[in-house]
């Protein structure tokens, strides 16, 4: 049920009470990035831990409304908007489960989410899909209610993407009225199929800027975008970057899909089973979005953090630090072959097979943090309040009662403060580290492993579904999964390698149902499916081309190269005029 109380959200870095705290979930969608530089992110999280199994019959859409529905008010966003808003957004996918799961192996349990059969055949669409309708739905009400005479409201959407987010941002808002989206990409550094995706797209309303350099670079450009005051002021800047709670929102609903629909596959699934998601991740919003699920009351029993050779993630689990500066090579292993410790990036991001995924700095672990921070600060907050003055805890922030809110955005913008002068900061609480490594795990997966584990999945050597084709960033996750799924395997425990009766009564292993998650397909990327399957007599790279491909590459582009040495105030100039020619072009 939709309530009439405004949803909160506040900034992961929000610590000076003269500054807002509070935004509307319109402020939020609309504003992308707060202006202190953080994210915003839920006051609270709804618990359904109660009600969600009554949701397991739903439809995609129906089940996408209840879980999106209590992170807004019914003032903001009626339950019959809401609801046409959700229809729109999932009406335009090829499957009709719109997230299907399926069986890759069902002796190890390993199930496969195919979030790829939406309109740009990547997992983004699933909550680009949605922001777009939003944007819309909150422009159209706002011109709506304009006095005569009054200026009509204009969004500018920006956004950086290393392949599909651009694609999916674009397909939700070509043509459409009072939105202008700008997407910035490295150049060279997408796909060939990712990159005409977005150039072939010749609606006026939509500009593709080939950026010099790499995805961070790209990012930082859009990040300083939004911080500037009087761009934001001028043209209404918009988010379409994981930056974007909206975006997160959406994705949670997948992993209750999911969930649901490993229920129907085994219907007398028993209580005590467990799930766990094996996720490849490069901005942390995918997985980021199963954090939340599992906050809400999806029983979730792992998160699987799946990174390529950008780890920056995976050497945060098993370091405490945050760098992006290279790895000692002992923290750098984990991909299985010999090279793989040696490849940390030292000098930037390291290009990969799974190129999506080439990121330096995960954006949205931003909110991770915060999250775990808060819980932490809360927890100081608890024990001073159960013991005497004397023995509470040393912090001076507890001493001096500041709230653990404002404690944590302190810390927060104190750890992302020293990441951007020097590189990299180090969490030194372990109580934050053990709660990070109880919820979540990683697996680091090299090239080499990845374009082996395409070939030994087409061939069933290594999964019992044979023919089945991975995108190489899928790869990463099987990889991923199957490792995890090895290592959980019971192992001896008496020192002659025997266990004892009683030590197998005690060792009954609580049975876990792993689901990776499908993010793109693999025509998306064909050159590093054809390496991998190349000699595959059974392989015809035509049989898993989807329609909407075939051509695409030499269709017309329109794309605008940029120098590196534009710099930011060339990329202002460039959005400033381009949307001044559309609105004389619309008679604004």
């Amino acid at each position: 049920m939709a309530s009439d109380k405004p949803a909160r959200y506040s900034s992961t870095r929000w610590h000076d009470p003269s500054a807002q705290q509070y935004f509307s979930f319109e402020d939020v969608v609309l504003k992308g990035l707060a202006s202190d530089g953080g994210l915003f992110h839920p006051v609270t999280i709804p618990d359904v831990s109660q009600v969600y199994l009554s949701w397991k019959e739903l439809s995609f859409s129906d089940l996408a409304f209840q879980v999106i529905r209590p992170f807004m008010s019914a003032a903001e966003i009626s339950d019959t908007d809401l609801k046409s808003i959700v229809d729109q957004s999932y009406s335009v996918f090829h499957h009709p489960d719109t997230v299907p799961l399926i069986s890759l192996d069902a002796s190890k349990d390993l199930h496969l989410l195919e979030l790829f059969h939406g309109p740009s055949f990547a997992f983004k669409d699933i909550a680009l899909q949605f922001l777009g309708n939003l944007f819309e739905f909150f422009l159209v009400r706002q011109n709506r209610e304009l006095s005569p005479g009054q200026s009509r409201h204009h969004l500018t959407v920006i956004g950086a993407t290393s392949g599909d987010t651009g694609s999916a941002a674009i397909y939700s808002l070509r043509g459409r009225k009072d939105v202008s989206i700008f997407i910035m990409f490295p150049d060279g550094k997408v796909s060939p199929v990712q990159e005409a995706q977005m150039t072939t797209v010749l609606d006026p309303n939509v500009h593709n800027l080939s950026i010099k350099g790499t995805f961070d670079d790209c990012q930082d450009m859009v990040k300083a975008l939004f911080a500037d005051a009087e761009m934001n002021k001028s043209h209404h800047l918009a988010a379409v970057n994981s930056i974007n709670w909206a975006r997160i929102l959406a994705q949670i609903t997948y992993y209750f899909s999911a969930y649901f629909q490993l229920l129907k596959h085994n219907p007398n699934f028993p209580s005590n089973d467990s799930v766990q998601f094996v996720v490849p991740t490069g901005n942390f919003g995918d997985i980021l979005a199963g954090f939340y699920a599992k906050r809400m009351g999806l029983p979730i029993a792992k998160l699987v953090i799946s990174t390529n050779e950008n780890d920056i993630l995976h050497r945060f689990w098993k370091t405490g630090t945050y760098s992006k500066k290279k790895a000692p090579p002992q923290e750098a292993e984990g991909g299985g072959f010999a090279q793989d410790g040696v490849k940390a990036h030292e000098d930037g991001v390291k290009e990969t097979l799974s190129p999506a995924m080439d990121i330096l700095v995960s954006s949205n672990f931003e909110r991770l943090l915060w999250e775990l921070a808060f819980q932490y600060e809360k927890a100081l907050d608890e024990a001073a309040s159960t013991v005497n003055s004397e023995s509470m805890p040393s912090s001076s922030a507890v001493a001096d009662n500041e709230p653990a809110v404002q404690r944590a955005g302190r810390k927060i913008n104190t750890w992302f403060s020293t990441l951007k002068k020097t590189g990299s900061f180090t969490v030194q609480e372990p109580e934050i580290l053990a709660a990070a490594r109880a919820i979540f795990t990683t697996h680091r997966v090299s090239d080499a492993e990845t374009s082996a584990t395409i070939q030994a999945c087409y061939r069933g050597e290594i999964i019992e579904r044979k023919g089945y084709v991975l995108d190489p960033h899928t790869a990463v996750g099987v990889a991923a999964a199957l490792r995890q799924i090895q290592q959980q395997q019971p192992r001896p425990i008496g020192e002659d390698g025997i266990k004892t009766d009683d030590q197998s009564q005690n060792q009954e292993k609580v049975k876990m149902h792993t689901i990776a998650l499908a993010t793109a397909h693999p025509a998306k990327f064909a050159k590093a499916v054809d390496v991998a399957l190349k000699g595959e007599e059974s392989f015809d790279f035509a049989r898993v081309l989807p329609r909407e491909f075939v051509g695409l590459v030499e269709r017309e582009k329109r794309v605008r190269k940029v120098d590196p040495r534009t710099g930011l105030e060339g990329i202002r100039n460039i959005i400033v005029d381009e949307v001044r020619r559309e609105k004389e072009g619309d008679g604004c």
